[in-house]
Parts: structure tokens; sequence; C-alpha cells
């Protein structure tokens, strides 16, 4: 077969010097057929390769890590291991791409954040690890495959060679009682077993292939007495290469440009490897035929190659885009920490959409990522230099915060509650004007704190109301109370009802207060307040002003500070949600009224919700005035 490729690739070159134009360029057939020639090579030497153009390439770059450890995961324990062999490395140096640039950002993280100048730098990610043991199952896998594929290839070619010996010693043969339909037969049985033998050493291919095909050569030239016998034979064998050839043109038509250059491939291994030669007559034809179908595609191949050339030119394009924005936002003149969180967060999105910009030309890869690890060093190097110059006043913070805490604890088992109380109270407003504290202190001393305070008061509160007994009774007065007062109706008559529920809250305050681990009896007085609120035909203002009076007054006379502070920031809430909601009703109405004509029923009924929260403003406010004056 290579004596006919090469004799048909010196008729072609006789061709051209006829008509250019007209022939298939010999070295680009010959360029082409070397790439088909040592792919097949080298698919028969492992034929588990053949499997990676099932397995589609995705973009690595574009996964995140656990994504990419997960897919690692799944092609390592699903496939064979020459099959991913590109894929693992692909993946793979786009988890360390990711890796390397995360290492950066703890590092530079923890320099910024550390004041101990002998301290190492130490990052520890188990995902990391979990990546390296899959890739570990890949290598040991593989390393096991070579082993055994080696024998394989040694024994294999061994076979081959004795298969050629024993085509040899046929054509050699001088046993005149076989006849031409035995050595026929013979031959047939060496080429099914030839099919069957196996993969070989990718370097031993296309010699042992040739020699092979030598003495197939030297079968026919011995038996050309037999004229009917290898007419049948070559008739057989080139309509299986017209065939191939009608397949060929069906290629060119296929939208998947590498589905079809491989299955081109496999049709020249099929040519080549299990069809005899054809009658001379026929040879250089059709050949040349299929040369020039094989160079079309070639041709087909490499437009697709440079439209994925351009894609990964726009890719760099747009790479580098990204990269001049990193620098922009990196010399950006920011000096409070909330500008700087913003910042992170751009910087962020930036770096998320560098990772999914897709590949960029082989040459300029490395380069690219120089350039990105270097706009995004720069940025951080900017970043920590700020909070280099908060952290002093962060450490002057904890130590503040730490004083604190020591003081909590050192009073937290105080009996002098009288005198530590208001100390006590003082430190934690001392506290509470204290800033910001290095992140990795702040819930640790926070807790210490809390446990310090917490565990003071809530001696206090059981020593108060253990020794209280006046609080015990009037808890027991509350509660007889509360059972009389499910029984009480309203008349009907507005004055004497509002009067009568006026009474029982004085009655209920009267009666003073209970121990503090037994308060909730006064959320059950205002349950039962609220129902007769409810019932009495007041103002919606005055029934809420009335519940609020009594609710102040129950946490005044428990004392309770926290209750307060948290009523008060509540309605400070409520107050800057109902304003906000003002201001977006008026400015809705400016925008209808300046877009529409004459009187328009939608702007009356948002004039009417605008004066109805007008209303439930003033009421939060005329609260929030009550509280301060407490």
């Amino acid at each position: 077969m290579l004596e006919e490729k090469n004799d048909n690739l010196q008729a072609a070159d006789g061709q051209q010097n006829h008509d250019t134009q007209e022939s298939v360029s010999t070295s680009a057939i010959k360029s082409v057929q070397d790439t088909i020639d040592d792919s097949n090579a080298e698919e028969n030497e492992d034929e588990s390769v053949q499997d990676k153009h099932s397995i589609p390439m995705l973009d690595y770059d574009s996964l995140s890590m656990d994504e990419l450890t997960a897919e690692l995961d799944k092609l390592v324990h699903h496939h064979k291991v020459m099959a991913i062999k590109d894929h693992v490395e692909e993946i793979r140096k786009a988890f360390m791409d990711k890796y390397h640039h995360l290492l950066d950002d703890k590092r530079d993280e923890f320099n910024a954040n550390n004041t101990d100048e002998n301290a190492v730098f130490e990052y520890h990610f188990p995902l990391k690890n979990k990546f390296d043991s899959v890739y570990d199952d890949y290598k040991t896998n593989r390393n096991n495959y070579y082993n055994q594929l080696q024998k394989n290839l040694k024994n294999n070619l061994t076979l081959r060679n004795d298969l050629i010996e024993e085509l040899k010693n046929l054509v050699d043969n001088t046993d005149e009682t076989m006849t031409i339909s035995d050595m026929f037969k013979k031959l047939n049985e060496i080429r099914e077993a030839w099919k069957a033998a196996g993969a070989i050493p990718r370097d031993k291919y296309n010699i042992v292939w040739n020699n092979f095909h030598f003495h197939i050569e030297r079968f026919y030239d011995l038996i050309h007495l037999d004229k009917e016998a290898r007419d049948q034979d070559f008739k057989h064998n080139l309509e299986q290469k017209q065939a191939i050839i009608e397949r060929a043109k069906e290629l060119l038509d296929e939208s998947d440009i590498m589905k079809a250059f491989r299955e081109l491939q496999l049709l020249h291994r099929v040519w080549k490897e299990e069809i005899g030669p054809v009658d001379r007559e026929f040879r250089e034809a059709i050949w040349n035929e299929f040369s020039d179908i094989t160079h079309q595609m070639h041709e087909i191949r490499e437009a697709y190659f440079s439209q994925a050339r351009e894609r990964e030119t726009q890719n760099l394009a747009h790479k580098k885009e990204i990269i001049a924005k990193i620098v922009a936002l990196g010399k950006e003149s920011i000096t409070t920490h909330n500008g700087w969180q913003a910042q992170i967060k751009k910087m962020e999105a930036l770096r998320e959409s560098f990772f999914k910009a897709g590949r960029v030309p082989a040459e300029v890869n490395e380069d690219t990522w120089a350039e990105f690890k270097t706009a995004v060093r720069e940025f951080n190097t900017n970043k920590n230099a700020f909070y280099k110059n908060i952290k002093h006043e962060q450490q002057e913070n904890l130590n503040k915060k730490i004083a604190l805490v020591e003081k909590a604890v050192a009073l937290q088992n105080s009996e002098d509650f009288n005198a530590v109380t208001p100390v006590m109270k003082q430190i934690q407003e001392d506290w509470r004007k204290i800033g910001h504290v290095p992140r990795k202190y702040s819930d640790k001393i926070w807790k210490e704190f809390k446990d310090a305070c917490n565990h003071y008061f809530d001696r206090l509160h059981k020593v108060r109301n253990a020794e209280n007994q006046e609080e015990v009774e009037a808890f027991e007065k509350k509660k007889a109370y509360l059972e009389e007062l499910k029984s009480f109706e309203l008349v009907g008559d507005h004055k004497t009802d509002l009067d009568a529920i006026k009474a029982h809250i004085e009655s209920w305050k009267s009666i003073g207060r209970v121990p503090y681990n037994r308060r909730h009896i006064e959320g059950k007085f205002n349950k039962i307040l609220d129902a007769l609120f409810e019932k009495l035909s007041l103002s919606k203002k005055d029934t809420e002003m009335m519940k609020f009076d009594a609710k102040l007054e129950q946490m005044v006379e428990n004392e309770d500070d926290r209750a307060l502070e948290k009523e008060q920031y509540f309605i400070r809430k409520k107050i800057d949600e109902v304003q906000n909601e003002i201001f977006q009703l008026e400015n809705n109405i400016q925008f209808i009224s300046s877009s529409s004509k004459g009187e328009n029923p939608f702007i009356k009924e948002v004039k009417k919700n605008i004066e109805r929260h007008k209303e439930e403003l003033k009421l939060w406010k005329e609260k929030l005035s009550k509280l301060r004056q407490i």
C-alpha cells in the first residue's frame, strides 16, 4: 500500500506539471496523510485513545474549583485512563491556576492582618486534598496501564512478525500440492489473524505494516496466472474502496468538523490495514480520488481551526479589557472601609469574568495569566495598605475592649449589687462607643464580654427575685386578677367602658412589680387589653397610644432597659420605613402627573395613601417622643 501511495503521489506530481489548477498539491496531500498516519499509529498503539473523541472537552477555565474536582472525579472513575489524558491535564492546569490565585489572596490577607514578623503563612484548603487524592488515583491508573500496555505491545509485535513469516512462507511455498484456492484460504486466515492481533509500538507500526503488505503484493504477483481468482479479489477490494470514497464524500457535508475528520482518519485506517490492493488499472485513479477528498476535508478543518483561533483572539482581547479594568480599579483612591468593600465586590466580579472568558492562544496564555496575577496583586497591595493604616486603630480598640472584659470578669461574681450594677451598666455603655477590632478576635472577645455581663445580671435578677417577697406576692395577685379580668365585659357606653379599662390598668399597676423570671404575665395582661381596645370604638391613634402607654409603664416599672432600647430601635426603624414609602409615593405622583393629562383616578388614590402614611408617621413619632422622655 505504501508503494501504491508513493506511485500515486508521483503521478499527481506529473499531472500537476500539465494542469496546476485541477490537481491536488502533493505537499498538501502528504502533510494531511502524514497527520492521519501519525494519528492512526498512535491509536493503533492504544485503541482507548479513540474514546477521547467521544468525551467533550469543556471550557475548564470557566469552571469553579468545586466543579473541576467533580469533573475530574467523574472522568477518572468512569473512563479509560488514556482516553482522558488531555482532559485531566487541562483540568489540573485550570484548578492549579485558581488555587494559586486563592493562595495569593490568603497570603495577602495574612500579611495585612498579622503583626508578628516571625509568623509563617499557612493555609489549608480541604478541596485541594480531595483534588490531589483523585489526581493520585489517575496517576496510579496511568502507571498500571502503561506497565501492562508495554507487555501487550511486545507480545502483539511478536505475533504480527510471526504472521509476516507465515505469509512469507506461503508466498515462497513450493509445495505443488497446494492449490490456488488453498492459498487464498490460507491468506484470508492470515488476514483475519492480523486484524485481531492487537496494538504494537507506535514506532514499529509503519515498518511492520509495510512489510506485511509487501508480501501481500508478492502473493498477488505469484498467483497472476490464476487471473480469475485474482480479478475477483481485486474487484471485491475495489468495491470496498469505492464505498469508502462515497462515505468520505458524505463527510464533507458533516456539521461536526472534528467528528468528520476522525471518521475520515478511520476510513484511511481501514483502506490501509483491512483492504487489499486493486487492479493497477484503477489503483492510481481511485487513490487520487480519495486523496482529493482528504485534501478538501483538510481545508475545511483548517478553516475550523482558523475560526477557533479567531475566537481565542477575541477572548484574549476580552481578557485584556478585564485586566485593564482591574488595574484601573486598583489605582482608585478609596478612603473608607465600605468603599473598599465595594471595590472588593467589583474585583471578585472581574475575576469571575476573567475565568469565564474562554481560551486564549496557547502562545500567550502564560503571559496573559501573569498580567492578570500582577494586576490582582497590585490591587491587593493597595487594599492592604489601607487596612494596615487602620489596623493600629483596631489594635487600640482591641486593647480597650480587653480591658473592659477583664473588668467585667472581675466584677461578675460581686455580691455588692447596689455598688456594682451602675459600674456594669457603664462598662456596657463604654463598650458600645469603641469601634471595630480585628475580625479574627471580634467573635471571641464579644462572647467573653457578653458571658461576663449576662452572668452578673442573671445573678442580680435571681437574687432580687429570691429576696423580694413582695414581687412574688404581686405575681400571685396579678395572676388572680387576670382570672377576674377574663370575665369582664364592656357595657357599650364609650365613656363608661373607657373609664373601666383605665381603672383596670391603674389597678394592675398598683399591684406592683413581679419577679424578673415571671414577667411573662405582663404579656398576658396586654393581650386582654388589646382585645378590649379592639371592641372599644376609639380612634386608631387613641387606641394605639393607650396601648403604648400601658406597655411603656410596664417596662419602666420593671426597670427593663433592654426592652426599652429594643422598642426604641423598632420605632426608629418603622419611622424610616414610612418616610421612605412617602418619598417613593410622592416621586411616583410627580412622574405620573408629568405624563398624564387631566385628573387621574390613580393619582387621587396615591394621594390618599400618602395622607394615610403621614398619619401613621405622626403616630410613630409621637411614640418615639414619649419613649425619649422616659
